[in-house]
């Protein structure tokens, strides 16, 4: 394998942030084709990021052997099928979030991937703020104690106007609202710090807009280590945040407010004493600066790949916020709480969409 990989995109929305990743690390990655049933929209791309191929057939680029990598960057209702067919045309696949539309997807995925020496990486870019890097270090230099309470908040605006295109605000092909498309990234950076949930209580409402999907939601959520967390999620916010904050036996730690970048520095941590203020303050000034975004994400994907290891995120990592998703889902449905894991004898497992007529009323 020559060092840099070539990359095909397919979709023309948020490619564009993906190809600015790319761009930082040309070392690694070149992007000789873009795919996007948009003609101006990938035209365009093709044009500011110096893309030589434009073309409307993504059936040509599983065959082709100048590809190394398919990037799906698509709406998420055919996420699966270009993965699917990725992976057994032997590329490598990136795939923005959401992942799939259920966990029966992400476990037929895992058995699909575990057939081929190919590697699949859900994207998970906020991760890699130097903020939430921060607080990784703490904790893992044992600087944080146990974990208490984490409180999120994913407080955005959208209007009519966002839901004008046409695969939006639909279950079909947006496949869930604010819960799945918005706050994924923020509920992500819980899994990442704390691991998996146990136990979900939600309530979701429709109130901004009139669309079929959830545009409002509260949830109480029990994690596996122990820790409670409190999360809410509205895009009927006109003053757009999103916040972080984590407390812990020995420290807590607050992310900016920032609604897109809220990884980020200048992220305060905050301990109970002088003296554990002075240990946590050292720690901090050793932390190395690196990339963030997706170009970091991407970075470390290049290297998995050349050393044979697992992607940067996993499947297990996709899982594992699909599974809050599903959770949230059915205890707002059911209004009872919802433990986890979620296995197959779940009635969500397969899909979460609701039915027919209830998803009419929630658009009424």
């Amino acid at each position: 394998m020559t060092n840099k990989l070539r990359v095909a995109v397919i979709g023309a929305g948020i490619a564009q942030r993906h190809l600015a990743g790319f761009g930082w690390n040309k070392d690694l990655f070149e992007v000789p084709v873009l795919c996007s049933l948009d003609e101006d929209r990938g035209k365009a791309l093709c044009e500011e990021f110096g893309i030589p191929e434009y073309t409307q057939d993504a059936n040509s680029l599983f065959s082709r052997d100048d590809i190394d990598v398919i990037d799906v960057c698509t709406p998420p209702h055919n996420h699966f099928e270009l993965c699917r067919r990725g992976i057994e045309a032997g590329k490598h696949v990136i795939c923005e979030k959401p992942l799939f539309g259920s966990l029966a997807d992400v476990d037929a995925m895992a058995e699909i991937v575990a057939r081929s020496d190919r590697k699949l990486m859900p994207i998970f870019q906020y991760r890699y703020g130097a903020g939430l890097q921060k607080l990784k270090l703490l904790i893992e230099r044992g600087l944080a104690g146990r974990p208490f309470m984490t409180t999120i908040e994913t407080h955005w605006w959208r209007g009519p106007a966002y839901y004008e295109v046409p695969w939006r605000g639909k279950w079909a092909t947006e496949l869930g609202g604010g819960l799945l498309g918005h706050a994924i990234h923020a509920h992500d950076m819980l899994n990442y710090v704390h691991g998996p949930c146990a136990e979900v209580f939600a309530f979701g409402a429709t109130l901004v807009n009139k669309i079929e999907v959830e545009d409002t939601m509260a949830l109480a959520v029990r994690m596996q280590n122990g820790s409670l967390a409190s999360l809410s999620m509205t895009l009927g916010s006109r003053k757009e945040i999103s916040r972080l904050r984590f407390c812990f036996e020995k420290l807590v730690a607050e992310s900016i407010l920032e609604p897109y970048t809220m990884g980020r520095d200048p992220w305060t941590f905050v301990a109970g004493d002088p003296e554990h203020q002075e240990r946590i303050d050292k720690a901090l000034s050793e932390y190395v600066p690196t990339e963030d975004g997706y170009t970091r994400q991407f970075e470390l994907f290049h290297q998995a790949i050349r050393n044979g290891t697992e992607p940067p995120v996993t499947l297990q990592d996709a899982r594992n916020s699909l599974e809050l998703v599903t959770a949230a889902y059915h205890s707002d449905r059911t209004g009872r709480p919802t433990p986890l894991p979620i296995r197959p004898d779940h009635p969500l497992y397969r899909s979460w969409l609701p039915a027919p007529d209830m998803a009419a009323t929630k658009s009424a």
